[in-house]
């Protein structure tokens, strides 16, 4: 007998060679009915595959993470298994789970797969796994895992293969397919009931540019046909909300093939935006005690050499840049840090100027693949809110409470009120991916689980999770339809102050390390910008908003009457602009309700008159007629509320 322990602590006794399945059975009917996976100390496993030992055992339904995991992963293989059938001869890359649903990498080897023939691919899925196809996991040999798929001149397969260490290798089979895989995965493909292809891409085999190009395949499954209509509904919502779409259509920023891939050109209004974030940053930066610095957009080469960045970022950097010098070389900077390293270092420092907190808003460049590239979630410039805080041991914790101070704070103003917060934790049992001291690390861990208790922060806690140089807090925001974005992080760096040599002088008069703190609240002005645009529909709060109200003169001869409003409103510090096209007033209003602008202000004979607007607010309709003076008191109030509610 064995005993197994459930995550309330609870145990029981069950024969040796029990699967998880058959204890889930054994709870009851239904839990078998819906289990998914399982995770046997700490470790993904198989609902078929055999308990010899006293084990931890948790069980995962779709609700669970771990759950949809072996779904999807299942399901690439059935897109696999459907592609093989429908396409003889073509080869397999490799085919993960991904946060939301799968995808292939193959190389058609001569067939053509287009956005046609997704419905074929579907099809074929929901016919194999309505057969209940049983997946079979084997170990394997080395050597006979390179005849199996070499047999079949699966060259990807075999490469990956060559660099296995034998007697680690397994297989899964269902049907007439078989792959080379760690798993976990479903014990047959009867759970999957709907199927969707969402899309094809080009994918270098391995990440390198100089080989193959081979076709991605994506796709997405679930246990109930409703599941995949509700997602479609759902994507259908994120299309309208592409911030690529919507930048375009409000005028914010552009791209250009003459400036070249991954550069984003910020507009009129796209940079105002990107100033009145910083500027809110700024004062609440201020406000902390920050102090900010400005480094170069290049470093010589032993710059990065020295942090490690060279050896970690140099495959996707641009190129070095060679001066007329012989042997300098320059590199267009990956990361602030260093550079804020040499700031510290720059003069003797006490234990009196710490905490030393550095801030700027650096751009850096990393040369991220053409087919990587993604509007401004995926560019190769970018601006960092970047700051590095240089503090001794014991000040970590109360460092870590303001940082957070400052994005819950950041949070609230902008609305992204449901999000998740997650400890990474260095893995005990496998120290020698870490680098510092355990004392080091064990301060440096306390410090953050403090602080996040201080705060009632629930955090999940994730072991070996952690950067090597140190413990980290990532915040994960859901945006308005569900999607997850890391925005927020907060890391503890050991290893950079001890590359640097960096030092103080403490009040025992010796030498000592700082640590380091580095603090990204936005994460990069590009990618916070894009989130923000997708989270709001383009509807940013108020006191964001590009253009926070529009006047509309509903003839021309109320023009310069409309004119006359607006210049009143900026006195007030309200954003107004002026909509003076020889259009009719049904037009005028339709088109700046799709430019989102907050608040539409109609102007005819009777508010000329008056020194009043007609206020009509976007998504609400009508306000009703306001004196100038009053509406800009009442835009104000909302403002001030909304930063500091």
């Amino acid at each position: 007998m064995i005993t197994i322990t459930f995550p309330d602590k609870s145990t029981k006794e069950f024969a040796c060679g029990t699967t998880p399945m058959q204890i889930a059975e054994s709870i009851s009917p239904r839990l078998a009915q819906d289990v998914l996976a399982a995770t046997v100390n700490g470790q993904p496993w198989d609902l078929s595959r055999p308990l010899d030992a006293d084990a931890e055992v948790q069980l995962h339904k779709w609700e669970d993470p771990e759950g949809k995991h072996a779904f999807w992963h299942s399901s690439a293989h059935l897109l696999a298994e459907a592609l093989q059938e429908l396409y003889p001869g073509v080869k397999f890359g490799i085919g993960p789970a991904i946060e939301n649903g799968f995808y292939y990498d193959i190389d058609p080897n001569g067939n053509k797969i287009t956005a046609d023939d997704f419905s074929k691919i579907e099809a074929k899925m929901i016919e194999l796994a309505q057969n209940k196809e049983e997946i079979k996991r084997a170990d394997i040999s080395k050597a006979d895992a390179l005849k199996m798929f070499g047999d079949r001149d699966e060259q990807y397969k075999c490469e990956l293969i060559s660099e296995l260490e034998d007697g680690h290798i397994t297989t899964y089979t269902q049907g007439a397919f078989t792959d080379l895989c760690r798993g976990p995965h479903l014990p047959t493909t009867a759970p999957i009931k709907a199927a969707k292809i969402t899309s094809l891409a080009g994918a270098y085999w391995r990440g390198d540019e100089k080989r193959n190009q081979l076709v991605r395949v994506y796709g997405i499954t679930f246990p109930k046909k409703k599941m995949l209509d509700e997602y479609l509904a759902l994507m259908e919502e994120a299309k309208k909300r592409d911030h690529r779409k919507l930048g375009k259509e409000m005028e914010l920023f552009a791209f250009s093939q003459n400036v070249g891939a991954g550069l984003p050109l910020w507009l009129p209004k796209g940079a105002a935006l990107r100033d009145r974030l910083e500027q809110f940053l700024r004062k609440i930066q201020k406000k902390y005690g920050y102090l900010q610095v400005i480094t170069p957009h290049i470093g010589n080469k032993n710059l990065y050499v020295t942090s490690g960045h060279y050896a970690k970022y140099g495959k996707d950097s641009f190129q070095p840049i060679h001066t007329p010098e012989e042997g300098e070389e320059y590199l267009l900077k990956p990361m602030n840090c260093p550079h804020h390293c040499e700031i510290f270092k720059a003069y003797p420092r006490s234990y009196r100027d710490l905490p030393m907190r550095l801030a700027e808003f650096g751009t850096v460049y990393r040369y991220e693949q053409s087919g990587e590239l993604h509007g401004l979630t995926r560019v190769r410039g970018f601006t960092q809110d970047d700051a590095h805080i240089f503090c001794a041991p014991d000040q970590i914790k109360d460092e870590f409470l303001k940082v957070m101070d400052i994005i819950f704070y950041i949070f609230n103003a902008l609305k992204f009120e449901n999000f998740e917060a997650q400890i990474s934790l260095r893995d005990p049992n496998n120290k020698e991916k870490y680098i510092g001291s355990d004392e080091n690390w064990h301060l440096a861990e306390s410090a953050i689980i403090e602080a996040c208790a201080e705060k009632g922060l629930k955090a999940r806690t994730e072991l070996g999770e952690a950067a090597f140089y140190g413990p980290k807090l990532d915040f994960m925001v859901k945006d308005a339809i569900g999607r997850r974005w890391q925005l927020g992080t907060i890391q503890v760096d050991y290893n950079l102050p001890e590359r640097f040599q960096l030092e103080y002088t403490g009040a025992d008069n010796l030498k000592h390390r700082p640590v380091m703190i580095h603090r990204a609240p936005f994460g990069s002005m590009e990618r916070f910008v894009a989130v923000l645009l997708e989270h709001t529909a383009g509807r940013f709060p108020l006191w964001l908003a590009p253009d926070q109200c529009v006047v509309l003169p509903i003839s021309e001869k109320f023009n310069d009457y409309a004119h006359k409003a607006a210049q009143e409103l900026a006195q007030n510090d309200i954003r107004a602009i002026v909509d003076d096209r020889n259009e009719k007033i049904g037009k005028k209003i339709r088109d700046n309700e799709l430019k989102r602008i907050p608040y539409l202000l109609v102007v005819g004979e009777k508010e000329a008159q008056n020194n009043e607007v007609s206020v009509r607010k976007q998504g609400e309709g009508d306000k009703g007629t306001m004196k100038i003076a009053t509406f800009a008191e009442y835009l104000t109030k909302e403002i001030n509320d909304t930063i500091n509610s």
